[in-house]
């Protein structure tokens, strides 16, 4: 008999004995299942600090007020509703070139141009834009999102810590084009809500994942895009090899993006190897002073 190529589940199915091992060595987040494995960490104080925003926007601007603004918006809006996902799923790499102030790894970002000249190069040289706008750890803003979109035509991907509806009607309302959902931070039923609300809006969604587990978990919902951090959230290290070990657990026809820790020519050289679809990249771009050089050379390599 012909041998039959195993599907991603069955793939996942085979490494169940396995993974609770993995899970406990690897120290992550886990919020569908093992409450009693979960270690806290930066992404828990990242997130309480978000319930506390979240009830001060409700304040200013009423969910159902900012309801109304995102049907306002959604209804004026004449740009293409998959852009986010059209753009990075072009020939070639994709780059999303981010925007933000500070992380909690990092501290205060020091970028070597102002927003203006930023956006300037990125028009010239990415394929879509991130946009920090978490308050407490990443001094980002919703403000900061709706000046970046009154200059820029590319889309925009809006990078917080979505755990509520109020901030997809909010994203929809400020010029977003695309959220971000981590899946460490959303149970299953979380994630399949989210996704569709994001969708019925015209968001596009990069689901965010950092291992075998939080793939398996994010397949469920059938999403377009799937990211890989490289960055451990609970201690914050990095290893850029995470998209290359993870690869073959995405399926054909979906957009692999890499995020996190991608420094250098020889970062990149090995994500064209792995076969990624694009690079999420912050730290990179916003240090240097020439980004939109250094984007096109990465296109390049």
């Amino acid at each position: 008999m012909p041998k039959i190529r195993k599907s991603c589940l069955q793939r996942f199915s085979e490494m169940k004995a396995d993974v609770c091992d993995e899970r406990r060595s690897s120290q992550m987040v886990y919020p569908s299942d093992c409450p009693e494995e979960r270690n806290p960490m930066i992404l828990d104080e990242i997130v309480k600090d978000k319930r506390v925003r979240l009830k001060e926007h409700k304040a200013r601007i009423p969910e159902a007020e900012m309801r109304k603004l995102s049907d306002e918006a959604l209804k004026k809006s004449d740009r293409p509703s998959d852009l986010f996902y059209e753009n990075l799923k072009r020939p070639g790499i994709s780059i999303i070139g981010e925007f933000k102030k500070a992380s909690p790894s990092l501290g205060k970002i020091d970028s070597k141009i102002d927003l203006d000249e930023r956006i300037v190069q990125y028009d010239a040289s990415v394929d879509a834009i991130s946009c920090l706008t978490e308050e407490d750890h990443f001094n980002g803003n919703t403000e900061y999102l709706k000046t970046i979109r009154a200059r820029t035509s590319l889309p925009i991907l809006r990078k917080d810590f979505m755990i509520e509806e109020y901030q997809f009607y909010e994203a929809r309302a400020i010029g977003a084009d695309a959220v971000l959902l981590i899946t460490a931070i959303l149970d299953d039923g979380m994630m399949k809500d989210f996704y569709q609300l994001a969708r019925e809006l015209k968001l596009g969604v990069l689901v965010e994942t950092h291992d075998e587990h939080e793939i398996e978990r994010a397949l469920k919902i059938d999403p377009r895009i799937i990211g890989v951090n490289n960055r451990n959230l609970k201690d914050f290290s990095i290893d850029i090899k995470n998209t290359g070990r993870l690869k073959r657990y995405i399926p054909d026809g979906k957009v692999y993006i890499a995020e996190s820790g991608i420094m250098n020519d020889d970062d990149v050289k090995y994500l064209n190897e792995v076969g990624v679809d694009g690079f999420l990249i912050g730290r990179a771009l916003m240090e240097n002073e020439d980004p939109e050089a250094l984007a096109k050379r990465w296109k390049s390599l």
